[in-house]
């Protein structure tokens, strides 16, 4: 049997864990790299304000994703919500082809906290998640939605079990 004990310096939490990046950022910035940079730096601050504003946490954001946890999943979702309204307005001042759409994923799990950072299968069920997204979605977990369904005056559809690259099990998905 594995040994159970704790490596030294490792926390684990449970935490919602919400997963953002641009879909179709490669041809943006194959279009136009400087504006494609410009629009993605204003569209961060829009959401990195919002999360805190949320109680949320910002953990990571390289390239045109963003990694994130809050320590409720209802105020993870309505800021997942919140973004996606405020990008919605914020990209009717672009032409079409340079509007930026962001998917987001969200995922309630364990994970282990390395100083600032977060590592484990919530953070990468967040980021499968994210990729089943459409452009201005929110795909969350079913573990998420156990949470919400009576709390939020959403409405979700059932995406039903999905296999995610390099998850052992299917997750349950649904599209907010």
């Amino acid at each position: 049997m594995p040994d159970q004990t704790p490596a030294v310096g490792m926390e684990r939490k449970l935490a919602a864990i919400f997963s953002t990046d641009v879909a179709g950022y490669s041809r943006l910035m194959g279009d136009d790299e400087e504006a494609t940079i410009r629009t993605l730096t204003a569209y961060r601050a829009v959401i990195s304000s919002l999360i805190h504003q949320y109680r949320g946490r910002v953990v990571d954001a390289p390239g045109d994703n963003l990694l994130a946890e809050f320590a409720s999943v209802v105020d993870a979702v309505r800021c997942a919500v919140e973004i996606q309204h405020a990008l919605t307005e914020q990209n009717t001042e672009l032409p079409d082809h340079r509007q930026m759409r962001f998917r987001i994923g969200i995922n309630l799990g364990d994970v282990i906290v390395e100083g600032d950072r977060l590592y484990g299968d919530g953070v990468n069920i967040a980021a499968r998640l994210e990729s089943l997204a459409i452009p201005g979605g929110i795909c969350i977990s079913g573990t998420v939605h156990d949470h919400i369904e009576n709390k939020l005056a959403l409405t979700y559809e059932d995406l039903g079990e999905q296999s995610v690259k390099n998850i052992a099990k299917p997750v349950r998905v649904f599209r907010v």
